[in-house]
C-alpha cells in the first residue's frame, strides 16, 4: 500500500503497535498478567486491521475494513484510552484524524 509521508507517520506513531506487524512490546510485555493483556489486545486490533497484511485482504475485506476505519476515525475511538495512558505520543490532534479520514476517502474502491 502506497501511503503519503504524512500518513505513514501518524499510523507509525498512532496505530502500527496494535495493527501492524512491527508491534514495539514494552519491558512490562514481558511480565503477566500484563503480557496476557497485551497479546490479546495487538492479536484483536491485528484482527480487525493489519496495515502489513494489506494486500492479502480481498476486496470484500478491504471495503469491510475501510467502513470500519471511517466510523473509528470520524469517532475518534482509536487509539484507545487505555493504550494512550502509557503512549501519550500516540495521541491524534484533529487534524490528524482528518488527514487520516481524507486519505481512507481517497482509496478508491477496487
Amino acid at each position: 500500500m502506497q501511503l503519503p509521508e504524512e500518513v505513514k507517520l501518524i499510523i507509525k506513531t498512532s496505530c502500527a503497535d496494535c495493527h501492524s506487524n512491527t508491534t514495539k512490546y514494552p519491558w512490562y510485555s514481558e511480565i503477566a498478567p500484563f503480557s496476557w493483556y497485551l497479546a490479546q489486545h495487538v492479536n484483536e486490533g491485528k484482527e480487525h486491521l493489519n496495515f502489513s497484511e494489506w494486500s492479502a485482504y480481498n476486496k470484500d475485506q478491504k471495503s469491510h475494513i475501510l467502513r470500519d476505519l471511517k466510523g473509528e476515525l470520524k469517532e475518534k475511538k482509536m487509539p484507545l484510552e487505555s493504550y494512550l495512558k502509557l503512549h501519550e505520543e500516540a495521541k491524534m490532534t484533529a487534524i490528524q484524524y482528518q488527514t487520516l479520514l481524507n486519505w481512507v476517502n481517497s482509496i478508491p474502491s477496487e
